[in-house]
């Protein structure tokens, strides 16, 4: 079976697993097909999921660069229970197959890295190269240099062999050298937001203010987002700090500011 039968396939517990604890668990086999049914078991924050639910909220989590993970049942009015879950229990609840293991760690270990150093793989070795000036896109891989014993640079940006004079924080010299990022930027569709009053003519995509990472909007509720990789919450439309946008403005208003234009750089994070 390929890994796309295994995830179009519906995981369901087996009732007669007595490592689980199940929440209205009935008949354990549909009298019709005599094939299990779809059993919720209990996390261990006291709700219930079903292996299919739990896989695709955590991949959803994962998408939007979280590696936490946590319940997002609501326990009182609109407020989420918001406990952690281990990713040994979720492993074992969502009934992770070979391939969704191997997902799941390589995205938990990538963001993780992300979140404490700036580093890329190089593209001969494939180590993990940290890059020290923030603003030179000509980075070294000492691995394949001692091996070389000649220096390797690569570009950070194209994640080709280094072409062309530097250090350079625009470009190498090689054709097609470009932030993607920032061109998505000066491209992306425009949108509303409609809950908000005045908010057209929007950018789709941000660079969060903070760290740099790429943020979209819902479209629902305020205009405030909060960015998954740094945890900031700034304003979509004037890319301010909530903090500082909530001074002279109202959630669901536009900014006195107005829609700030298109990013024209990213900003750097400067991790304390």
């Amino acid at each position: 079976m390929s890994f796309q039968d295994q995830e179009q396939a519906e995981k369901k517990y087996d009732p007669r697993d007595a490592t689980l604890k199940f929440v209205n668990k009935g008949d354990d086999l549909d009298p019709v097909s005599s094939d299990f049914v779809s059993l919720r078991a209990e996390m261990s924050c006291g709700h219930a999921v079903t292996p299919d639910s739990l896989t695709q909220w955590c991949r959803c989590l994962l998408d939007e660069g979280n590696y936490t993970f946590r319940c997002p049942a609501l326990v009182e009015g609109t407020k989420q229970c918001n406990k952690v879950w281990s990713y040994q229990e979720i492993r074992r609840l969502a009934d992770l197959t070979v391939e969704e293991m191997e997902h799941f760690e390589e995205s938990m270990a990538r963001l993780a890295l992300s979140e404490y150093c700036d580093s890329q793989p190089c593209p001969q070795c494939k180590t993990q190269v940290e890059r020290k000036d923030l603003s030179n896109l000509c980075v070294q891989c000492i691995i394949c240099t001692d091996k070389q014993k000649a220096s390797y640079q690569f570009c950070w940006q194209c994640h080709m062999k280094w072409k062309g004079p530097g250090p350079r924080s625009d470009r190498c010299g090689n054709d097609g050298c470009m932030n993607k990022d920032l061109l998505l930027l000066q491209t992306c569709k425009t949108i509303s937001l409609p809950e908000v009053e005045g908010a057209t003519g929007v950018p789709s995509v941000r660079a969060c203010p903070v760290c740099g990472m790429k943020v979209e909007h819902n479209q629902q509720h305020c205009k405030n987002v909060i960015c998954p990789r740094c945890k900031n919450e700034f304003c979509f439309l004037c890319l301010k700090l909530k903090l500082q946008c909530c001074q002279t403005s109202s959630p669901y208003k536009v900014c006195p500011s107005g829609v700030a234009p298109r990013q024209t750089a990213i900003p750097v994070w400067k991790k304390k």
